[in-house]
């Protein structure tokens, strides 16, 4: 157990941003709703999972809909606030504690926002351990725990109550719903109890984000290499080192959609990286050889100062270096790979981890 305040919110954020692979919204905005409430409200208390006792009913609270959505349409926090009570009203029950659903951008942010407000405290667990951009992909779903009773809430006072047969259709129903919503709402689903989150969360990923933010902070603080330090904290691999020749995203049915090229520089000169995302980056590819693919992460950093760019954040004749990072071992199990690899997204190409890749320079 610890106090989170405004430092540490600093620095999760730009750990957010770098673990989200492009997704799961900008960071910025979710982190000024974040120090906000701190200001407001005091620091917030951060629990390691096995301090939840194993009755506590935990809800994670995040907005689903497609990022480039909240460059007009930001959230105010309230509808949080009316999805948690809508939820605890269905169910009788008070929420002991609040959690992210992902490690990705705003969705990092959110739950120490509303967490501060109502007084939780937040424990250091999400669903991903990187960020996915639709509902049933998560850890919980591989363990068999359900997305509903789910609430959605809209900035306009619009609410929905799901009970769906599986968290396929939760996901069809709340993409559908959260379009009419304006293409963005807060959610409160997956409630579960302390002993399903320290079976089924994967633990310490807000403690992973705030070391990295920390590593770019100091790196940037000591004149030396943030890509480098990065890298090396994630235990990652350096995938590409290029600029922004092209980008083609468009918002689809509730998801940022698109491609990005770059044309190689340095040691990657005379190579074309073609990079595919759905609000998450998730094919990264060369003419010649596949270089990284879901369930593994992609994530593409700013080549001079370090900082994670996110899907809607990439610009033409941007310098970047895109990085490559082993996912979570319960991804690469065979309902993992059915549940998130490269083949559900419409890729036709296989899983190969990323340190095969890189050690093999696996050609497709």
């Amino acid at each position: 157990m610890r106090k989170i305040g405004v430092q540490e919110i600093e620095d999760i954020a730009v750990g957010a941003a770098l673990l989200g692979t492009g997704g799961g919204g900008d960071p910025y905005i979710g982190k000024l709703m974040a120090i906000q409430a701190i200001e407001e409200y005091g620091e917030i208390t951060l629990l390691d999972a096995d301090e939840v006792p194993d009755d506590a009913l935990v809800v994670p609270s995040s907005m689903m809909g497609a990022p480039t959505v909240m460059l007009e349409k930001a959230p105010s926090g309230e509808e949080a606030l009316v999805a948690f009570r809508n939820l605890e009203a269905y169910l009788g029950e008070k929420i002991y504690a609040t959690f992210p659903i992902e490690a990705g951008g705003v969705n990092s942010m959110l739950p120490f926002a509303l967490a501060a407000r109502l007084g939780l405290p937040v424990v250091d667990a999400d669903g991903m351990g990187r960020a996915f951009p639709e509902l049933q992909m998560v850890t919980f779903y591989l363990d068999g725990i359900p997305a509903t009773p789910a609430i959605l809430a809209d900035e306009k006072g619009n609410t929905v109550l799901l009970s769906t047969i599986d968290n396929v259709w939760t996901e069809r129903i709340a993409r559908a719903a959260t379009v009419q919503m304006g293409g963005s709402a807060m959610t409160a689903m997956y409630s579960m109890r302390g002993r399903n989150l320290k079976e089924s969360g994967i633990q310490n990923i807000l403690k992973l984000e705030e070391e990295i933010g920390r590593t770019i902070r100091l790196a940037k603080e000591n004149n030396v290499n943030p890509v480098r330090e990065v890298i090396k904290k994630v235990k990652g691999y350096q995938l590409f080192h290029g600029k922004v020749n092209d980008i083609n995203r468009k918002t689809e049915s509730g998801f940022a959609k698109g491609t990005a090229t770059f044309e190689g520089m340095q040691e990657n000169k005379g190579e074309t990286l073609t990079l595919r995302f759905q609000n998450e980056h998730l094919l990264a590819r060369t003419e010649q050889r596949l270089l990284c693919v879901t369930p593994d992460l992609i994530a593409v950093l700013d080549a001079e100062t370090g900082l994670p760019i996110t899907t809607e954040g990439i610009r033409y004749g941007a310098r970047c270096i895109v990085i490559g990072i082993p996912c979570h071992p319960k991804w690469r199990t065979e309902k993992g790979i059915a549940t998130v690899g490269p083949k559900y997204f419409g890729y036709h190409v296989d899983y190969v981890p990323v340190e095969k890749l890189v050690k093999e320079g696996v050609r497709s």
